[in-house]
């Protein structure tokens, strides 16, 4: 899958083509531990299975990454979910944002499908992860859901929240080989205010306050009918 991302050089933004050949979803990747067991223990209640371990690497069909504005999905339990995105393109890290768009009533059934079932829309710019390694515990999340005709905020929490990049990155080798060029992993997520919900319209960012850029995404789900 084809992904295109604008990269903030100096006064002229350059264009980055990545090619996607290997996804990985990463769950269960924040570093209190205590909140993460409490939170199994939540979803074992509605029935969600509990993870083989933690932090989990889940592989995603690399054609459900999209850029698109508007993506389709199967019924309305489907919901969003901010995460930063690494990719490795010419031997280089970047990080990018994208939705780790869920179906949650499939997700009672089995949590890797539920998560191959859904688009996983990204952002279209990207910064390089060694310009923000040293402050990522200070970059912020955010997500937005319309609810009622108007925009609230859903999800907002510092990445210090999440195991970081090389952490990852060193269990995902383990469990799944070193990664090479075309190597994409969204790194987890914070929780979601009011409870997870769906949503048809989504709004996502990632700020660096030491400098005042922004990633930002917005798309909207299109529910298809569920045939029987």
């Amino acid at each position: 899958m084809k992904l295109s991302f604008e990269l903030p050089e100096g006064n002229t933004p350059q264009t980055l083509s990545f090619e996607a050949r290997h996804l990985v979803i990463a769950g269960w990747t924040g570093r209190d531990t205590a909140a993460i067991e409490h939170h199994i223990e939540e979803l074992a209640e509605l029935g969600v299975p509990a993870p083989s371990t933690v932090p989990l690497f889940y592989r995603v069909a690399t054609q459900q990454l999209s850029q698109a504005d508007v993506v389709q999905v199967v019924g309305a339990d489907t919901s969003g979910e901010v995460e930063p995105l690494l990719f490795l393109h010419g031997g280089e890290f970047f990080v990018s944002i994208g939705s780790d768009h869920t179906d949650r009533a499939l997700e009672a059934h089995s949590v890797a499908l539920s998560k191959q079932i859904c688009v996983k829309p990204v952002a279209r710019s990207a910064w390089r992860l060694a310009d923000v390694q040293e402050r990522w515990d200070t970059l912020v999340l955010r997500s937005w859901i319309e609810e009622g005709g108007e925009w609230r905020l859903y999800q907002e929490g510092t990445l210090a929240a999440l195991r970081p990049p090389a952490d990852l990155l060193a269990r995902c080798a383990a469990a799944d080989g070193e990664p090479a060029d075309g190597f994409a992993m969204t790194c987890g997520t914070v929780g979601a205010i009011g409870g997870i919900r769906p949503a048809a319209r989504f709004r996502m960012e990632l700020v660096d306050e030491h400098t005042g850029r922004r990633i930002t995404h917005e798309y909207r789900a299109v529910s298809l009918p569920i045939v029987a």
